[in-house]
């Protein structure tokens, strides 16, 4: 075990940087490119030169804890609102438009390291006892726990207009507006996944990615397209902090960090970006800076706790995403691979946030050298080889159509949470015993 050490460490920091510099190009997933990996790797394994655990569990740790502590790179700086959408937008953009986005970048990834801190010895300590029980629990209650979070989604997609102004049907059509907007949005989404579950016209070698150009049309192209089509100036970036985070700041966050993106991690369909609404909710979060130290955490604790499910002694739970896609390579035999995951996730952690600041000072660098627009265009040419590389020219034909959804939200002025429609109707039907019915009804059997 200990002559491993050195491979697993290794495995785990060349992971943390891979993913870390990927993080920074807006748009790109890191389940895109575990998909590639995941390629290669059996590739190699038909030839009979399959990858050791000991390398393929800690760089997979490693890419997943970079990726989630260096999104928010991209997420701050290329996501830029124009001055009408400027006060209807995340904090991290407020903080882009006023020159402070290095500040943002810093409170957020601080509340995704405070996050991994808490996460790996509560997961050592208490995983292998606490979740196969909270899982026999929970079981059979799981489909109308996600019909629940569907709806709470559904009706919080409050009117952008105010309680305020003459009434009659101008009123009554302008309240409408982004919640109808954003029904629409979640009825058209999940149509789309029932297709791609049902009748998918992606051939079966890259079935593993199915849907992949459905996300990357619901969420990336809509933002890129965007970006070119704005005529956005982003002011002069501080380089430095200038906001005190105190121990309350920090705790009111990271409790609703945790809570959010330990519910998205447990519960099948549940994104982080899900959790962390509901836990913001449910712990009334308003400061800014408390915002954005839970959406540190959130989505370190969602991204990195699903895949270490899969390594908890006694759970048997393959939760999605990297989990699911390192399921095929390597299965977890022992309380060895699951603290050799625990380990390299820990190591992963450290390299990652030191890279936080070099990295967001190099893309504060490239914005003033290369322009937002020239960014947004070569990162559109980068997605669209995947896509096509990945799932050929019927994986571009449904990013197009999803893409035409994923407009509506940012458009008519709905959340972009709503495009989630896609994996959480279908689910949430199947989890009822419903699914077929429907899928029948809509003529797909």
């Amino acid at each position: 075990m200990t002559a491993d050490i050195p491979i697993v460490a290794i495995s785990a920091v060349a992971g943390a940087a891979f993913s870390a510099l990927l993080a920074c190009v807006p748009g790109l997933h890191i389940y895109n490119i575990l998909g590639l990996l995941v390629i290669g790797a059996h590739a190699l394994a038909a030839r009979g030169a399959a990858v050791p655990g000991e390398v393929l569990v800690p760089l997979t740790a490693g890419m997943i804890v970079g990726y989630s502590m260096l999104n928010t790179v991209p997420s701050v700086f290329l996501a830029a609102p124009d001055e009408s959408a400027l006060f209807t937008v995340l904090p991290g953009q407020k903080y882009l438009m006023m020159g402070r986005g290095y500040e943002a970048t810093m409170i957020t990834s601080a509340g995704g390291l405070i996050g991994l801190c808490l996460l790996v010895p509560f997961l050592g300590v208490f995983g292998p006892g606490f979740l196969p029980a909270a899982k026999a629990v929970f079981q059979r209650h799981m489909h109308w726990i996600l019909w629940c979070v569907i709806a709470f989604m559904l009706m919080s997609e409050w009117p952008k207009g105010g309680r305020f102004g003459q009434g009659g049907w101008g009123k009554f059509l302008d309240a409408w507006k982004s919640t109808g907007a954003g029904l629409l949005t979640f009825l058209l989404a999940g149509f789309l996944g029932f297709i791609l579950l049902y009748r998918s016209p992606i051939s079966v070698t890259a079935a593993f990615q199915n849907l992949l150009p459905a996300f990357v049309g619901l969420f990336t192209m809509p933002w890129l397209l965007l970006n070119i089509a704005s005529r956005i100036e982003i002011p002069r970036q501080l380089l430095g902090m200038s906001t005190t985070l105190d121990r309350i700041v920090l705790a009111k966050g990271v409790m609703a960090g945790c809570l959010g993106g330990g519910f998205a991690a447990f519960f099948p369909g549940v994104t982080g970006g899900v959790g962390g609404m509901l836990a913001g909710h449910a712990t009334a979060v308003r400061d800014d800076r408390v915002f954005l130290v839970s959406q540190g955490a959130s989505k370190l604790v969602y991204y990195v706790g699903a895949l270490l499910l899969l390594f908890v002694p006694g759970l048997g739970t393959t939760r999605g995403g990297a989990a699911w896609m390192l399921k095929g390579l390597y299965v977890p035999h022992s309380r060895h691979d699951f603290y050799m995951a625990l380990g390299a996730v820990a190591l992963a952690g450290a390299v990652s946030f030191l890279l936080v600041g070099p990295l967001t000072r190099g893309t504060i660098w490239l914005l003033r050298t290369c322009g937002y627009r020239r960014l947004s265009w070569a990162t559109l040419w980068i997605i669209l080889g995947l896509v096509w590389g990945i799932t050929g020219w019927m994986g571009l034909l449904i990013m197009a159509v999803s893409t035409g959804i994923g407009l509506l939200p940012p458009l008519l002025g709905a959340r972009r949470m709503n495009c989630l429609g896609v994996i959480l109707l279908p689910l949430a039907c199947n989890m009822s015993g419903v699914g077929p019915a429907v899928a029948r009804w809509l003529g797909l059997l």
